[in-house]
């Protein structure tokens, strides 16, 4: 016998998933505007760029790790940074089937220049909230992304 949905119905505007979902399309399209304009790079490639601004010299697969972001998203936005000259690949001494990505000076340079403004949308975007609650959202966020990472399915 098939059981019952539960008493309680999907309403997408109060499904948490789906508004998550929502708030971070929302706030990638003006974070892509931003960085398309301003800076001529994709989401990707900004996030490429920030996780090499901060820990770099770095495998694509750590990157992939970091960020989320699928591995083909990844290696394309290495690449287009590698061709406009803002990242170098070298060989990896610990595995030779491995390279590591680095900033260049023209890389480095673009982070100084993007990071200010990225903080600066953060802080619009973020404007209306009180201290206490961009802590608990920060807080929120990330269990809510350590819950999703530990499924099984």
């Amino acid at each position: 016998m098939i059981r019952a949905m539960t008493d309680r119905a999907l309403h997408l505007d109060s499904f948490i998933p789906y508004r998550l979902s929502v708030a971070t399309n929302a706030v990638s399209a003006v974070i892509a505007t931003l960085y398309q304009r301003r800076f001529a790079i994709s989401i990707a490639e900004w996030r490429v760029i920030a996780i090499l601004g901060e820990s770099e010299p770095l495998a694509p697969r750590g990157i992939v790790e970091r960020t989320k972001l699928d591995k083909v998203t990844v290696s394309r936005a290495a690449k287009a940074l590698e061709t406009r000259g803002f990242v170098a690949r070298a060989a990896d001494a610990a595995d030779q089937r491995s390279h590591r990505l680095a900033l260049t000076a023209e890389g480095r340079a673009l982070y100084e220049t993007v990071a200010p403004e990225a903080l600066a949308m953060e802080a619009r975007l973020l404007a209306d909230l009180a201290e206490w609650e961009r802590g608990a959202l920060d807080s929120l966020l990330r269990r809510v992304q350590a819950a999703a990472e530990a499924c099984d399915i």
